[in-house]
């Protein structure tokens, strides 16, 4: 049977707080459920105000309204992300500037972003990517020289910190994906967290169809209606309980995966020593959460022959991200500009298996497998 890339984990825990939802009367967004997701991720990680999402797309797409971009706004943001990191941007009219990646990490070149500041420049988007933070000293000092929002996409980055702080609690917003390939999952979901007190009054109204419902249900006012733009960002509260089942099972779920990852990574330093790939780089700044296991091969011919190598030896590995600026919606839209990084990681990058219940012992095999494909090529 081959090894899959990615397979979703559920500790058993879940099952029990979806039939107490399903109990509790309450199953539609902001139940319990939803409450207890809240607080806990605010003091787990100090951040001032969470709100679950349908999506980590619907977290920044709420956002965008709390920031309030209209056409002519512009955000600066790395290439080498997913569509969603751009896409809720799109949608209220900005432009994108895109920047590249660092020489030595495919999170954003923090060093290149001032350049790319204009009097249009309203928000900078960081992307800590395989959980590893970007300089996020630098990226602050940036924003307040330029009076600018910062956004931290932690899709990646559950449990991962930058000098001790975790992630997605640094910036003025922060949000996380609970997707079926992130450390911890829902199959579907997101988070968006708000660091800046000033968003948190109207982030509740925009989150609940653009209504003071809230307040209502606190007793604030005598009856609730619409007051402002919004639109259904809540995810169901069993969604919520399947989260809240994941995230007693962190600590468990952490371990085991740096498990995994510290054995891919003294299994491959020999290799990678020898020159065949390089292995992920780690700031003295970050952490490693065990989002991902990535090699980084010569070239693109070589990482496609890795990939059809393992495929044919019953291992799923896969490349990642087409920079946007090389997409075919965004390229008639990008100003022309190089980004050679971007380029080279989406040329060379390889992911390997990684989920919670891969066995250390199929590790070793597939760290034995990328040997031998690295044996023959040497011969």
């Amino acid at each position: 049977m081959k090894i899959p890339f990615n397979k979703p984990w559920f500790a058993g825990h879940e099952i029990q707080h979806i039939v107490n939802a399903a109990y509790s009367g309450h199953i539609s967004g902001n139940g319990p459920y939803t409450r207890k997701c809240h607080s806990l991720f605010e003091e787990r990680y100090g951040i001032k105000k969470c709100f679950l999402t349908t999506s980590c797309t619907d977290a920044f797409e709420m956002a965008c309204l709390l920031i309030g971009f209209k056409p002519g706004d512009e955000v600066i943001m790395p290439s080498f992300t997913f569509v969603s990191t751009a896409n809720p941007f799109l949608l209220r009219g900005a432009s994108i500037r895109f920047a590249d990646s660092t020489a030595a990490h495919p999170n954003i070149d923090v060093d290149a972003m001032e350049a790319l500041i204009t009097p249009a420049t309203k928000a900078i988007v960081v992307v800590h990517y395989a959980g590893v933070a970007v300089d996020m000293d630098a990226v602050m000092h940036l924003a307040a020289k330029h009076e600018l929002v910062v956004i931290e996409d932690a899709a990646h980055a559950i449990e991962s910190t930058y000098k001790g702080k975790p992630l997605g609690s640094i910036g003025h917003f922060g949000m996380f994906s609970f997707h079926e390939t992130k450390n911890i999952s829902t199959g579907e979901g997101g988070m968006l967290a708000i660091n800046d007190p000033k968003y948190i009054r109207r982030a509740e109204i925009i989150w609940e169809k653009g209504t003071d419902r809230a307040a209502f249900f606190r007793g604030e006012t005598d009856k609730y209606g619409w007051v402002d733009i919004g639109s259904s960002f809540l995810p169901s509260d069993i969604t919520a309980g399947v989260l809240y089942g994941q995230m007693q099972q962190a600590d468990e779920i952490q371990k085991k995966r740096i498990e995994i990852w510290n054995r891919y990574y003294h299994n491959l330093k020999p290799l990678a020593d020898q020159g065949f790939f390089e292995l992920p780089r780690i700031p003295d700044y970050a952490v490693n959460n065990g989002h991902m296991f990535y090699l980084l091969m010569p070239d693109e011919q070589g990482r496609n022959e890795m990939i059809d190598y393992l495929n044919a030896n019953m291992v799923q590995s896969v490349f990642h991200y087409l920079p946007l600026h090389r997409s075919k919606f965004f390229t008639p839209l990008h100003d022309g500009r190089a980004l050679p990084n971007a380029d080279r990681f989406a040329a060379t990058l390889l992911r390997l298996p990684f989920f919670y219940e891969l066995p250390l012992t199929i590790v070793d095999m597939i760290c034995e497998r990328i040997g031998r494909f690295c044996a023959a090529k040497n011969s």
